[in-house]
């Protein structure tokens, strides 16, 4: 099965939605979910966001013509990701949250409410691009369909909130310390790691499954070289739970500041009970942003050819990874656009 998004226009009179069901279905399609993404037109039609379920046997322009024959316009038809499936409603409740936690968020939540990527206006880009201000703030972003004005009103709200916010927040601690909060209302610390962090670190990699540990590592060792774990409390970004007793994912930079544009090899690794909370999208988008404050041009990395879960990670966390393979590897190149101000 494959998953679609699927915008159309949709007549506010009875009997219309139940008409889309209907065409949908004899497509031999499925609907999994639906919300209002725009504004009422002239002739009272909304736009429809539908993430419709496609068997690999049926060609999409199937769908589509099955809808358009019931005099339902289709304008969008795309593919989507498993991921997209939460809830509207919580999702914004949760980036809410997660602003108010941290105002500094602010661009990272609005992309994601958007399912869109921060982009740079200088930079060739293609689909649709955005500019969107809060107070002094201004964000840049891009997908490849279009923004509807009801999506940019809502994206508009969570950044004035962040604005308005940010003028009462103080800044954070020296330590660096800033707290996060995920998908699932958790909450998390982030810091950068120590020296004083290798019982933490050599813990969390202990805890870890071999499938987990070998997704990150490429080898399914149970205990940490020397070496390894100093190049991880040298580069880290830790997650702890908020008492600081137990690091449940740290995320790495390692800069080759010899490459043109300077690259940037990035890893990340969650706790297995940790996972699926958005806790590692999270730690990617940080040391990315971080990267691309320090000059960096695109973020590597590398993993198996089974495993596809690092690149998922990449689109999630706003970015584009390219893809090629090595030998028994895939090696994973992704651009960052110019820093926010």
């Amino acid at each position: 099965m494959a998953l679609w998004r699927m915008h159309v226009e949709l007549e506010d009179r009875p009997g219309r939605l139940g008409g889309l069901a209907s065409a949908v279905g004899a497509a031999g399609c499925n609907i999994l979910s639906l919300h209002v993404v725009g504004e009422p037109g002239d002739n009272g039609a909304v736009t429809d966001e539908l993430l419709v379920q496609v068997p690999e046997h049926v060609e999409p322009t199937v769908l589509v013509d099955a809808v358009d024959s019931a005099g339902i316009p289709c304008t969008l038809l795309v593919r989507a990701d498993a991921t997209e499936l939460s809830d509207p409603a919580t999702t914004a409740l949760a980036l809410a949250r997660m602003v108010a936690a941290d105002p500094g968020s602010a661009p990272s939540a609005v992309a994601t409410m958007l399912r869109a990527r921060l982009v740079d206006p200088a930079a060739a880009a293609t689909g649709e691009v955005h500019t969107l201000r809060g107070g002094t703030q201004q964000i840049h972003v891009g997908r490849p369909w279009p923004f509807t004005a009801t999506e940019l009103s809502r994206a508009a709200a969570l950044l004035e909130l962040a604005t308005q916010l940010a003028m009462r927040t103080p800044a954070p601690a020296a330590s660096g310390d800033r707290t996060l909060v995920l998908r699932d209302g958790s909450e998390v610390r982030l810091r950068t790691a120590g020296p004083a962090d290798g019982p933490l670190v050599a813990a969390l990699h202990a805890r870890c499954s071999p499938a987990s540990r070998r997704a990150r590592y490429l080898n399914p060792a149970p205990r940490l070289r020397p070496d390894e774990q100093a190049a991880l409390l040298g580069s880290g970004l830790l997650a702890l739970t908020t008492d600081g007793g137990s690091a449940v994912g740290i995320a790495n930079l390692e800069p080759d500041l010899r490459a043109r544009p300077v690259s940037a090899r990035a890893s990340v690794l969650v706790e297995d009970a940790w996972q699926g909370r958005g806790l590692g999208t999270a730690l990617l988008r940080r040391i990315a942003d971080l990267a691309a404050e320090q000059g960096v041009g695109e973020l590597t990395g590398t993993a198996r050819p089974d495993d596809v879960g690092i690149t998922r990670l990449l689109r999630r966390a706003g970015l584009r990874p390219e893809a090629g393979i090595s030998g028994t590897e895939v090696r994973l190149r992704a651009a960052l656009p110019a820093p926010v101000g």
